[in-house]
């Protein structure tokens, strides 16, 4: 049974059903033949689970500024968080659930099919196919937000308009969505059937990348993350199709090394200079306000140790990768031919080179002529 199949009244009827005909008129199906099994519902019963899926499906939190002398006949629409968004973030999860079905079902799952990969490319192709559509969707999307907040045009904002408590409903919804598709990859690790090995992996990258969810600082961040990974993954799957395919590994090692530069400037620049010059430098956890010494370190120390970290794989990554195909790309060193004593050298001499015969080995017309006389 399902919601596709349910009947509704129409508003022209202004006649309410019966109570008494429920069991006659709702809890029986009506049977055609060749035509699947519908059933009548009452919108009033809808209602009563209306209210309470509100906080799943839209954004809470909603306040109203009034409008300014800046824009008279416009009242800006803005959002905090809150608890009530964990439920966003739970129904969000399980959107992202679908997707991914749908992407693996009738995209990869067809390519694969196709290609015949092994089982570890198989898994590796899964895991790009994924994470490149998701990247691709995330830098669009962030890019339009830092270009819609003026955050491109005005970067001194990461640091002036802190704290960052309210929110455009973009901004807000591209983080709740990045908590769902994050959080749901929890689950994707038991459906997909992860080796155990790769758990541990996945499980630091995704924490990791969790940790920079936060506004302003962490939007940019992810984006310019975003945007070097999705460069790997998508070099990963045309490497899949093409082995000699390397252009777009030598694009993203640079890019990669860019990325990491411009992460620890951007978090220098914001938290080590930018608040660090602001009036209001207090902790107020009711003001979300952590504009304070002791935060600012930690934050700047995790930052570097995140990179520093992801700069240390990066270096085995590339070490691995040139080992691999230096001795892939070496010539085969042909071996001299030894020469031993006793019966194999003779035989070897009277044959000749390599078992060929020669006019000088004893099977030659001259010798058997010099034999016989």
């Amino acid at each position: 049974m399902s919601l596709g199949n349910f009947c509704f009244p129409t508003r022209n009827s202004s006649t309410p059903y019966p109570l008494r005909s429920l069991s006659r008129t709702c809890l029986i199906p009506h049977r055609r033949k060749k035509t699947k099994t519908k059933f009548i519902v009452y919108p009033e019963y809808l209602l009563i689970t209306a209210k309470a899926s509100i906080i799943f499906v839209t954004l809470q939190y909603n306040v109203t500024l009034p409008a300014t002398e800046e824009q008279a006949t416009e009242s800006a629409s803005l959002y905090y968080y809150g608890i009530k968004d964990l439920a966003t973030v739970f129904f969000y999860m399980l959107v992202a659930i679908i997707i991914h079905a749908i992407i693996q079902e009738y995209v990869l799952d067809k390519i694969n099919r196709r290609m015949h990969f092994s089982k570890t490319k198989h898994s590796k192709f899964n895991e790009s196919g994924q994470l490149s559509a998701f990247y691709l969707f995330s830098c669009i999307w962030g890019t339009f937000i830092l270009i819609s907040e003026n955050y491109i045009s005005d970067p001194t904002i990461l640091w002036r308009a802190y704290p960052h408590n309210l929110m455009t409903f973009q901004m807000k919804f591209f983080y709740i969505a990045q908590l769902a598709y994050w959080f749901h990859a929890f689950p994707e690790l038991y459906f997909q059937k992860t080796k155990k090995e790769d758990i541990p992996r996945q499980l630091v990258y995704i924490v990791r990348v969790l940790l920079g969810c936060v506004n302003g600082l962490g939007l940019v961040l992810l984006v310019l993350h975003y945007f070097v990974e999705f460069l790997f993954h998508i070099s990963r799957l045309f490497y899949f199709s093409d082995e000699k395919y390397q252009k777009g590994f030598s694009l993203w090692a640079v890019l990669f090394v860019l990325g990491r530069l411009l992460t620890l400037i951007l978090s220098v620049l914001t938290v080590g200079f930018g608040l660090a010059r602001a009036e209001n430098q207090k902790l107020d956890f009711s003001a979300g306000n952590f504009n304070v010494l002791a935060v600012r370190i930690a934050v700047l120390a995790s930052i570097c140790i995140t990179q520093a970290f992801m700069m240390w794989k990066f270096i085995n990554f590339q070490l691995r990768r040139w080992r691999e195909h230096s001795t892939f790309q070496a010539p085969a060193v042909k071996k001299k031919p030894t020469v031993t004593k006793g019966r194999s050298s003779r035989k070897g001499t009277e044959n000749g080179v390599n078992g060929t015969v020669t006019s000088n080995g004893a099977d030659s017309p001259r010798n058997r002529k010099e034999k016989s006389s």
